[in-house]
């Protein structure tokens, strides 16, 4: 007795990518933001930056800020390059010590990246 084989067909598969509602986040962008973010994810760095802003006039010496984050002035040092060229600081060189002062506007910029491209249904 032979079977008769019925044609297999294949039902139709369901979507499975919904459309974007609003741009996502630039390679280049998130790039940048990376940098960022990961130059701050380090609590000596947070608090070189509260420092920093809680200082007269929002500038500070290196001098100022090795007590009280018990670090090395070299160690200091190197964290304030890392903020530097992640562009939350600027140094001005003043005879044998540099004063750092926060970038205006760069906290803020990171916050609307983050507010902007990590909401959901963000425009």
């Amino acid at each position: 007795m032979a079977l008769d084989l019925l044609p297999v067909v294949a039902a139709p598969a369901p979507a499975c990518c919904t459309p974007l509602t609003s741009p996502a986040i630039s390679d280049d962008d998130a790039q940048q933001l990376a940098r960022t973010l990961k130059a701050l994810a380090d609590p000596t760095r947070l608090r070189l930056l509260s420092l920093i802003a809680a200082h007269a006039g929002g500038e500070a010496c290196v001098c100022d800020l090795t007590e009280p984050v018990g670090l090395s002035q070299p160690t200091v040092s190197h964290h304030l390059k890392q903020l530097t060229e992640a562009g939350l600081l600027t140094r001005e060189k003043r005879g044998v010590w540099a004063y750092f002062t926060i970038v205006p506007g760069a906290v803020e910029a990171v916050t609307a990246h983050l507010g902007t491209h990590l909401r959901v249904g963000a425009a």
